[in-house]
């Protein structure tokens, strides 16, 4: 059996990538460590997508390979329990970008981190994230998106949310796809994770959690 996990994920080998994950579990590796070797590995799909070696139905299927391997790990990174104590955070990918494997992987690291997660899904209205912060009072937002497009939908959600009076307590980060300073600065966000572990660092700088 192959042990490379980040290679077999990134072949997109199911049965194979969840037999080492149980394997690495029943040996007492670190979950952790697990995690990013499947984020590595959807960096690659990611990659192979932009190079058109894949296609939309191999990143759905990337997305739905990295959910069982969520279902494996969480139990070992959940035993000891305890409430939610990192706060609130409203997570979606932008109106007109169906793209969620980076966005998963951020609301399950930020789910395994103490935070209550909203996650809105994919193709989110505008709408949505500035009635959702009305709703909840959450003050952080992540706003999600892979194709080049969702710039421009990221700037639109942003300056809506603060249109609606809401941007002042509001601390937004965005991230998927090759976002850079220019980019972050276009949209009006706060910051830009390179990935998932920038965006929990992120969320507890803002809540104010070491």
């Amino acid at each position: 059996m192959a042990k490379d996990l980040c290679k077999t994920l990134a072949d997109l080998k199911e049965d194979e990538v969840l037999a080492i994950v149980e394997e690495k579990l029943k040996a007492g590796a670190d979950p952790m460590g697990i995690l990013a070797d499947a984020g590595r590995a959807m960096e690659i799909v990611g990659n192979r997508f932009s190079k058109s070696e894949y296609f939309i139905p191999d990143l759905v299927y990337s997305g739905e390979i990295l959910k069982k391997i969520n279902e494996l790990v969480k139990p070992k990174l959940t035993e000891e329990g305890g409430a939610k104590t990192g706060g609130k955070v409203i997570i979606g990918t932008v109106t007109g970008d169906i793209h969620d494997i980076g966005k998963d992987i951020v609301v399950f690291m930020l789910d395994v981190n103490g935070f209550d997660v909203v996650d809105l899904g994919v193709d989110v209205p505008i709408q949505k994230f500035v009635d959702t912060i009305k709703e909840t009072s959450a003050p952080v937002v992540g706003l999600s998106g892979f194709l080049t497009l969702a710039y421009d939908s990221m700037k639109q959600t942003i300056e809506a949310i603060k249109a609606a009076g809401l941007r002042d307590n509001t601390k937004i980060m965005i991230g998927g796809g090759q976002i850079t300073d220019e980019i972050m600065n276009y949209t009006g966000a706060d910051a830009f994770g390179k990935d998932a572990m920038v965006g929990v660092s992120l969320a507890k700088k803002w809540a104010g959690i070491k």
